[in-house]
């Protein structure tokens, strides 16, 4: 077994355009002050990165990594969140996922789904000359506004929208295998890949790919009332990349697991910092030990009431809290009595010949 990797922090939620949170050396610092010891970088934010630098020029990514290393701390992967939602998009949503999307091909959605594409070849490329073995994305979704079935869905609508969800994303799981590189959707609400089945039916279109894996985040399955330590048990030879992340669900006579369209404060289901919700994280560290999980505990902040910085800080200590120093030998190692093929026989009272 393996010692999982951390405490890191995923920086999307902390980059901004005042200091220390504006360029990556700062930002570093600031993580390996928190207690951190490894980053997982947005690759959209350029105040932070330039993914196209980081897929044409060993040079650039020497540099990235040396501002890292100067600061303290590791780069664990890179994310694609915001482009890999563009690699598939209902209508509905064009206009509001527009703003993800580089401005030259915002209100096309033709071309803001090739410029999507495009962005995860060009991650695909990052990663492997960043010497990264896991990234992280979104799938897209056609089918989240059928997600509940009234009206009856059509005969078929699921299946098409499988099909051509797997369809697309097949060239890219494509270019991430040829650079040695796992890609790990985020089983997420609001993409078609949102639980363990709907990742099952994406997987068996894609052909079972070697590199089409999960990036695993409690919290979303806790607020989906699902059982994530059996998602574990379920998935755990998918499971490549962890974002530790809590949530509370407090159902109420007035709303459940829809939230009322509600502001997070206000929902019944809410993200929290860790430690102050209800996931079962001593749970979750035992099982990934258990399963030799080699990768990163990185940190995702989101909260309705902490304030970001101090969660950061209570986050690097509660990771490094929770993860598991694993054994090397058997607790009772101590009472082997060294008995051989021929004693065991006899213990038996199996007789030879």
């Amino acid at each position: 077994m393996r010692t999982l990797k951390g405490p890191a922090i995923f920086l999307a939620q902390f980059a901004g355009d005042a200091g220390p949170f504006n360029s990556l050396g700062a930002i570093a610092r600031w993580a390996k002050d928190c207690g951190f010891v490894g980053v997982q970088i947005p690759s959209w934010d350029g105040r932070l990165f330039d993914l196209t630098k980081a897929a044409e020029s060993d040079a650039y990514c020497a540099e990235v990594k040396g501002t890292l290393t100067e600061a303290g701390v590791a780069l664990t992967e890179l994310s694609t969140h915001l482009q890999g939602q563009l690699v598939a998009v209902h209508p509905a949503y064009d206009e509001a996922f527009d703003g993800f999307a580089a401005p030259e091909v915002r209100g096309n959605p033709t071309k803001r789904q090739a410029w999507a594409v495009e962005q995860l070849m060009l991650a695909a490329k990052a990663s492997r000359r960043l010497g990264l073995t896991a990234h992280v994305t979104f799938s897209g979704a056609f089918l989240w506004p059928f997600v509940y079935p009234w009206p009856q869905r059509p005969a078929g609508l699921v299946e098409t929208g499988f099909d051509e969800l797997a369809r697309r994303w097949k060239p890219i799981l494509d270019a991430f295998d040829a650079a040695g590189c796992d890609l790990c959707y985020e089983i997420h609400p609001g993409e078609d890949l949102h639980d363990g089945i709907t990742f099952e039916m994406f997987l068996e279109r894609t052909g079972n790919h070697r590199r089409c894996n999960i990036l695993y985040d409690p919290s979303h399955f806790l607020l989906q009332q699902l059982d994530y330590l059996g998602f574990i048990d379920a998935y755990h030879e998918r499971i490549k990349m962890f974002h530790v992340k809590d949530a509370e669900f407090n159902p109420s006579p007035k709303q459940g697991v829809y939230g009322g369209f509600q502001p997070w404060l206000k929902r019944a289901g809410r993200f929290r910092s860790l430690g102050d919700g209800q996931v079962d994280f001593a749970g979750i560290f035992s099982k990934l030990a258990e399963y030799d999980f080699a990768g990163w505990a990185v940190l995702e902040w989101e909260c309705a009431l902490k304030d970001a910085e101090v969660g950061a800080r209570e986050g690097a200590a509660f990771i490094r809290d929770h993860i598991i120093a694993v054994t090397a030998r058997a607790f009772d190692d101590f009472a082997a009595s060294g008995t051989d093929l021929a004693a065991n026989r006899r213990l038996l009272g199996i007789k030879e010949g």
